[in-house]
């Protein structure tokens, strides 16, 4: 299968596309750095900077991941610029691009995020719930809205609603580490504040499954089905570490540091994953300590 992935050389596509090649798929990979993917993959995949340089010929699968970094600096308004064009302009050329094409991809996956639902406290969110109203909502809803173009198409369509990725070499736990390890670590604000989260290698696995079984489509909630609380998630790293966490980051310093921005650490979702539990979808790490042993050990 010839497999167009954009964001393939971020955190996720890192071990994305190692799978898909033992797989035995064909890998075309839209980046901003060509050279960085040609070191890392040699011959096995064509590296491309411009989606008007996708080669000729069928492509059979789109997988969408690209996007800066939501909480990478603060939401300025260039930020926010930036946010939207990574995901939903990005998205908005893709679908117009494969549309040109005489033969249109059999599957869409596309990446969007929990931050769909908005901030609802304590509420359990599955895949048929509204949405609260605010950034991050907005910002998803606008990225899903660009994909669905694909369905169109005619092109089976599978919406990824992702929570916070776990794996020890990038994303939110290598930023934490260094901390933890030090014992400096802590709950941030309340730590009532939920965080809705999934293995980078059940991620990986669900979206081969996707690509797979071709009667699934639709949104997916791309999570563990143990969500947690800030404070849970602080209690367990620290444990799994064997180190203190008694340093709480207060909820004004995170305000007067980060501005609209801070909402990402002082609210959360509780979201649970109830399409893939009916799939009966088999996760390596189905809890954080499972997830926090498997990285760490």
């Amino acid at each position: 299968m010839h497999i167009l992935i954009t964001g393939g050389t971020g955190f996720i596509g890192s071990a994305l596309c190692p799978a898909l090649l033992s797989d035995g798929h064909v890998l075309t990979l839209l980046t901003r750095r060509p050279a960085k993917a040609k070191a890392r993959y040699g011959a096995a995949v064509t590296a491309i900077a411009r989606l008007e340089e996708l080669p000729a010929g069928p492509v059979d699968a789109v997988i969408n991941l690209a996007g800066e970094g939501i909480a990478d600096r603060p939401w300025t308004a260039a930020r926010k610029q930036a946010l939207f064009e990574s995901r939903v302009t990005l998205t908005r050329e893709l679908v117009e691009l494969l549309a040109g094409r005489r033969q249109s991809p059999r599957v869409m996956i596309s990446g969007s995020a929990v931050g769909w639902y908005g901030d609802q406290g304590d509420t359990p969110l599955t895949e048929g719930d509204s949405p609260h109203p605010e950034y991050t909502h907005e910002l998803c809803d606008a990225w899903e809205r660009a994909a669905r173009g694909a369905a169109t198409l005619g092109t089976r369509l599978c919406l990824l609603r992702i929570g916070v990725v776990l794996a020890r070499d990038g994303g939110m736990l290598k930023r934490l580490l260094p901390v933890f390890r030090a014992g400096l670590g802590g709950r941030i604000a309340s730590g009532r504040q939920w965080l809705s989260w999934i293995a980078r290698d059940d991620l990986v696995a669900l979206i081969r499954r996707l690509l797979a079984d071709e009667s699934l489509s639709g949104v997916f909630n791309a999570t563990a089905p143990a969500p947690v609380t800030n404070a849970d998630f602080t209690r367990t790293l620290a444990s799994v570490l064997r180190r203190p966490a008694l340093v709480p980051v207060p909820a004004l310093a995170l305000k007067l540091s980060l501005g609209e921005m801070s909402g990402l650490l002082l609210g959360g979702q509780k979201v649970l994953p109830a399409r893939l539990t009916a799939l009966g979808f088999a996760y390596k790490a189905p809890t954080l300590a499972e997830c926090l042993r498997q990285e760490l050990r």
